[in-house]
């Protein structure tokens, strides 16, 4: 068998771009419950009833019931390579989940690395290959858990179960170059609508770097 490897992962999620989810969300739209006069309720619906469906469709951005990946970055151990698999449409998900999945050698004894890697990544990219009918390689952790040496989780791994710490802010304790002012998460699904593809598959590309220069300072101590 051979060697165990570290691959560091990350990935970028849209919300659905359903139309019909979003018409159905509008249909569930109610009213605060101070509002108790019919023409009341009606002025309220015909004034908030689109934010409110377009701000609940954002967040399935967080669903794999919903949301969509858009784009996977990896590299393995040290290599300077790190590979990049995004979708310009959602048809092309799943094609990026098998570009991803291909990539692994599922005899291989693997430790999957990334910042909330239990919490969302490996979840997320478990349920859209279920969504989706694509076959998950057989090394990948069916129920990743953070304290699993299937999985090293940075964000875990600074501050326990039941606290969050971004990448970001981490990056800034160890001394490591942060984000900057370029793209950040909150702003990849206007990109993707924009046709930003390359940018958005960079900024997850930087992320794994980052990803795995965290790692590395706790390997360096003997973590």
């Amino acid at each position: 068998m051979p060697d165990s490897v570290f691959t560091y992962i990350d990935i970028e999620t849209i919300p659905s771009q359903s139309p019909e989810l979003l018409a159905r969300f509008a249909d569930e739209v109610t009213s605060p419950a101070q509002y108790k006069k019919p023409e009341s309720i009606e002025k309220w619906l015909a004034e908030n009833r689109d934010t409110v469906a377009r701000e609940r469709l954002a967040k399935t951005s967080f669903d794999p019931a919903h949301g969509h990946i858009c784009t996977i970055a990896w590299a393995r151990d040290t290599d300077d390579l790190v590979s990049v698999s995004h979708a310009d449409t959602v048809e092309g998900e799943a094609a990026t989940l098998r570009m991803f999945f291909d990539s692994l050698d599922p005899y291989q004894s693997t430790t999957f690395v990334g910042h909330y890697i239990s919490g969302f990544d490996l979840r997320f990219i478990l349920c859209r290959a279920v969504v989706l009918g694509v076959p998950i390689p057989r090394n990948i952790p069916r129920n990743p858990k953070p304290w699993s040496d299937r999985v090293f989780d940075t964000m875990t791994a600074w501050v326990g179960n039941r606290d969050r710490i971004s990448m970001d802010s981490l990056c800034a304790a160890l001394g490591l170059e942060g984000k900057g002012d370029g793209l950040d998460g909150s702003q990849v699904a206007q990109a993707w609508t924009e046709g930003r593809h390359n940018e958005i598959a960079e900024y997850c590309r930087q992320d794994v770097e980052r990803t795995r220069a965290i790692h590395q300072r706790f390997l360096a101590v003997g973590w």
